[in-house]
């Protein structure tokens, strides 16, 4: 039952990169950076889930959101209006990376916590 969060997710993501193309702003860069915190945000939640489904693993968690990320971009080459960039696959790796660095520090806070 762990694994539906992180199956569900990955459902979204694929939707997502089915669609031809997503206009968000009429604006070029606005578009832009939009997708690209879209990126990193949907990644994050991603690497969240698999983490927790792993029993908190990390390096694994980050694999597995690597491998989809992956996955995602060579998905998208197929899609017409799409494209798959290695721009897009670094910005998905960062939103893995920053979420694997809030969890560390979190967890690093909880154990310096003293326990009542």
């Amino acid at each position: 039952m762990l694994w539906l969060p992180p199956f569900l997710w990955a459902t979204v993501i694929f939707t997502l990169s089915s669609i031809p193309q997503i206009k968000v702003s009429e604006f070029t860069f606005w578009d832009f950076a939009a997708k690209k915190v879209a990126h990193v945000v949907i990644y994050a939640i991603l690497f969240s889930l698999i983490y927790r489904a792993t029993g908190q693993k990390q390096i694994r968690s980050f694999l597995l959101t690597i491998i989809y990320a992956i996955s995602d971009e060579y998905h998208q080459s197929f899609v017409q209006g799409r494209n798959s960039s290695f721009a897009d696959l670094v910005i998905d790796f960062s939103g893995a990376g920053i979420a694997s660095y809030i969890i560390w520090k979190l967890s690093q806070v909880r154990q310096k916590k003293p326990k009542k």
